[in-house]
């Protein structure tokens, strides 16, 4: 199975931004991406309604002969891995806020994480950030509206500054000196957050920790891609995948984008 691709899934373009340090990391490994944009955003979603979603998500990308799968979503990841690792035997790569490194680095004891409600609420946050934050002050803040806004490309909007400024201003007045962004939605807000946070204020995301381990993982169980294999990258959305490719610019023509009602 070496030759066969690596498969991530997330609820819409967010998880583009792992894919990112995935292909940087791993650049000879095929992949194939998909992007359930129909129904983000996951964080506003029950439990049970996450997991079926993931669900679908996996059995597609084991159809097309994934040998390991990335689930690149926050959500999904705090809500379904466990149920996900139970009932199938490809590895799974799952992705957490990073509040671990961030506890370790905080000099005021104050961290800030910015995520959706699906998260925030999910007993794996809540066993991470009680495992690894004793003594650290986390200052918990839901980012309501900023997946949609992201997933029709508004960036720089003045919606989403607004939104910004009212979900970061107090974690700043409360004194974080680190930001983490729980949604692999988020890393696409960098710009807009970097000015206006503070530049003492460090910000940290998962997506080198999470390629560093689908590495590992795929040397663990000698999953490696042989030297030589054709690459090939396939990314698949439920929605439009014009604002997809718009989030890809940049990777050249050997992307294959394609429509599928997923």
């Amino acid at each position: 199975m070496n030759d066969h691709p690596i498969g991530i899934f997330d609820s819409g373009i967010g998880g583009t931004s792992i894919w990112k340090e995935i292909h940087s990391l791993l650049p000879n490994e095929s992949t194939i991406y998909l992007a359930d944009s129909k129904n983000a955003p996951y964080g506003e979603k029950s439990k049970d309604e996450i997991i079926q979603l993931c669900i679908k998500n996996t059995e597609l990308l084991l159809a097309k002969g994934c040998k390991l799968v990335v689930v690149a979503c926050n959500t999904a990841t705090t809500n379904a891995i466990d149920y996900l690792r139970k009932h199938y035997t490809v590895p799974f790569i799952g992705i957490e806020p990073a509040i671990k490194p961030a506890a370790l680095q905080s000099k005021s004891k104050k961290v800030g994480v910015l995520a959706t409600q699906g998260t925030l609420s999910s007993s794996l946050f809540h066993s991470t950030t009680e495992n690894h934050a004793a003594g650290i002050h986390i200052y918990e803040q839901v980012g309501t509206g900023l997946v949609p806004l992201i997933e029709s490309n508004k960036i720089n909007a003045p919606e989403t500054k607004a939104l910004l400024e009212k979900y970061l201003n107090p974690m700043v007045v409360a004194g974080i000196d680190h930001l983490v962004l729980g949604c692999t939605h988020y890393p696409y807000l960098l710009p807009v957050i970097k000015d206006m946070l503070p530049a003492h204020i460090n910000i940290i995301d998962s997506g080198e920790a999470v390629a560093r381990q689908t590495k590992a993982v795929l040397e663990k169980n000698d999953l490696l891609c042989n030297a030589g294999e054709k690459t090939t990258f396939q990314f698949i959305s439920n929605a439009n995948v014009n604002i997809l490719e718009s989030f890809l610019q940049g990777y050249g023509p050997s992307l294959k984008l394609s429509y599928l009602d997923f």
